[in-house]
């Protein structure tokens, strides 16, 4: 499942992410808060017709991520990727800010456009920028659905990412110690091959 919040130029989108570290095969997952581009289409139809919208390019991402291992809530793995080269994010970004307090850096961050602790405002439209910083605590109350202690099984993971699930299988086949994996947790992604 997925929420996305629509602007003019750009979209939140906000959902579950489980991943798998490929070096470890140890596992993570929480909230994902994703700002995309909205890339304009075409015209289509009459003036009544429904229009595409397309939110494709990545512009920043936050991923408020337990490791499985680590007391639920602990946030011990939250980072955030401030660029994307293409659809590929850049490495990760750590700031013990959003370990200590996520929502609140989130809401920092929304609220900013993206400026907050001094990090380059994010490329929107200004009359987006302005309007997604009024909306810091909508975007809080979607990603917080998805906190990694509101998901208690591996179960409720795979339902609320069973769309995701070919991203999960390619992590699997990349691992570089596939002999760590843990194969309980991972067989909802398993059998849904």
């Amino acid at each position: 499942m997925q929420q996305i919040l629509a602007l003019s130029r750009c979209a939140v989108i906000v959902r579950h992410w489980f991943e798998i570290n490929l070096d470890d095969a140890s596992m993570e997952h929480g909230a994902r808060v994703e700002l995309r581009e909205l890339v304009p289409q075409q015209r289509r139809g009459s003036e009544s017709a429904a229009q595409i919208i397309t939110a494709d390019r990545p512009l920043w991402r936050a991923d408020l991520f337990d490791r499985l291992t680590d007391p639920p809530g602990s946030y011990g793995v939250a980072h955030f990727h401030p660029e994307f080269s293409g659809n590929e994010p850049c490495r990760r970004a750590w700031d013990a800010a959003l370990t200590a307090s996520p929502w609140d850096w989130l809401r920092e961050r929304v609220a900013s456009a993206g400026t907050a602790s001094g990090h380059q405002a994010w490329p929107l439209d200004p009359a987006d920028a302005g309007e997604l910083s009024g909306l810091a605590d909508t975007v809080v109350t979607m990603a917080r659905q998805f906190a990694p202690e509101s998901c208690g099984s591996a179960g409720e993971c795979f339902q609320l990412t069973r769309d995701a699930r070919e991203s999960v299988q390619l992590m699997m086949d990349h691992l570089r110690r596939p002999d760590l994996l843990d194969l309980d947790r991972v067989a909802p992604w398993r059998q849904a091959a």
